[in-house]
């Protein structure tokens, strides 16, 4: 597996994992064993510093993280960040981020939220030596035929993001 879309939102109706959904398929034309991650799905438990390390979700991920050389994370925004989900996963895992090529897809409430991405975006760069993908895919409110925001066009945007993710992987990180 060299790529991993992983949705971190934990409402069933969330945009942001629909929005995962539909670039994970982008991705697997190109990449056939890209794998996508519902993190509810690991039941991670909060990190504490200690115990929480060990749980099998956490080594679970933390592997499919580490094996990976490209990751898409699909989040809610909440109060201009990340959703705590997405925080607890970086937490978990840590180390496992090392020199990963990485992608964005957000969903907020306004039009001014896509820059909430970046103190967890700097956290990898400078932590773990990521490289992001400056071409966030986001999602703010917006009628199905928005010609920014509608459906048409975050389709356009998450083929986009799937073909940058593999482009930029294939430059910095060529196969063996």
């Amino acid at each position: 597996m060299r790529f991993l879309v992983i949705s971190c939102s934990y409402n069933p109706a969330s945009r942001s994992r629909a929005l995962a959904e539909i670039t994970f398929k982008h991705l697997q034309q190109r990449e056939p064993t890209s794998e996508f991650i519902n993190l509810p799905d690991l039941n991670l438990p909060l990190c504490d510093g200690g115990a929480a390390y060990g749980a099998p979700g956490v080594r679970e991920i933390g592997q499919k993280i580490e094996q990976a050389r490209g990751i898409i994370i699909a989040a809610p925004i909440y109060n201009f960040d990340l959703n705590a989900a997405a925080k607890n996963l970086l937490e978990m895992t840590g180390r496992a981020w090392t020199d990963k090529i990485v992608g964005f897809i957000c969903a907020a409430g306004g039009h001014g939220s896509y820059m909430s991405v970046m103190p967890f975006a700097n956290s990898l760069m400078l932590d773990f030596r990521c490289v992001i993908i400056p071409r966030f895919l986001y999602a703010p409110p917006a009628e199905p035929t928005d010609e920014l925001y509608g459906d048409t066009a975050l389709n356009q945007r998450a083929d986009t993001l799937a073909q940058e993710l593999v482009r930029v992987t294939d430059a910095l990180h060529p196969a063996a």
